[in-house]
């Protein structure tokens, strides 16, 4: 899956574009702290919660080597019809980038001719990471009571209080990070290269763009983009 810098600023050229006012976003911070909700409760990017809930429930899909979420069928069940609280439309968000991420990710092992497996895993999570590290990002949410009503009341499954401040908390040091090791050295891949990460960055930016704006028109955005 993207590291949380990279789903940061896809979710910060979001605010750039307008695309938030534009489509009714707001209550901007939980719009924010959304776009990491899914991994949560996962147990990995935040290792210190209450509970951990199964990779396929938190993203709809089978947690193999690079799982390509459903990004759909979470659409389908808690935004499509319904008045969805800036928290779902933040964790619709974060389902988007993992699914195109990681089918971009699966499209180019298989060209290249590289098996899935372990190994396969690692090196790619660790080129998400370097390319993670090259981005600018400043955003972070705060621990409002409106955002903690917010994912008490997330439509998926609760979001507990502890696990929120937690959660900010590693959403803050990854930012601070970023910042402090910004251009301190060239990026050196394992498996991608700079040309992937260059197109499935623009792509997945044009696709939260469009999939916010056909959402907002009342259109069906499951239909953005490439499968």
């Amino acid at each position: 899956m993207p590291s949380w810098n990279i789903h940061i600023s896809h979710a910060e050229r979001l605010f750039e574009n307008g695309a938030l006012d534009a489509f009714g976003v707001r209550d901007t911070n939980a719009f924010l702290f959304g776009n990491v909700v899914p991994d949560i409760y996962v147990g990995y990017v935040v290792p210190n919660v209450t509970h951990k809930i199964p990779y396929k429930d938190t993203h709809f899909a089978d947690p193999k080597y690079v799982p390509v979420p459903d990004a759909a069928a979470f659409y389908n069940l808690y935004v499509r019809g319904k008045d969805p609280s800036d928290l779902v439309l933040g964790a619709w968000m974060h389902l988007l980038c993992d699914h195109y991420y990681n089918l971009r990710t699966n499209e180019y092992i298989a060209r290249i001719g590289v098996k899935p497996g372990e190994q396969t895993r690692i090196r790619k999570q660790a080129d998400f990471n370097t390319f993670g590290k090259t981005l600018p990002i400043s955003r972070m949410p705060g621990a409002t009571s409106e955002l903690v009503d917010a994912c008490a009341k997330f439509a998926q499954y609760a979001i507990e209080e502890p696990d929120v401040h937690e959660t900010i908390g590693v959403f803050r040091r990854i930012v601070e990070e970023n910042q402090q090791s910004l251009g301190s050295s060239e990026p050196k891949y394992e498996l991608l290269n700079a040309d992937f990460f260059a197109r499935t960055y623009a792509e997945v930016d044009n696709v939260l763009n469009e999939s916010l704006r056909l959402h907002a028109k009342g259109l069906d955005p499951t239909t953005c983009g490439r499968p």
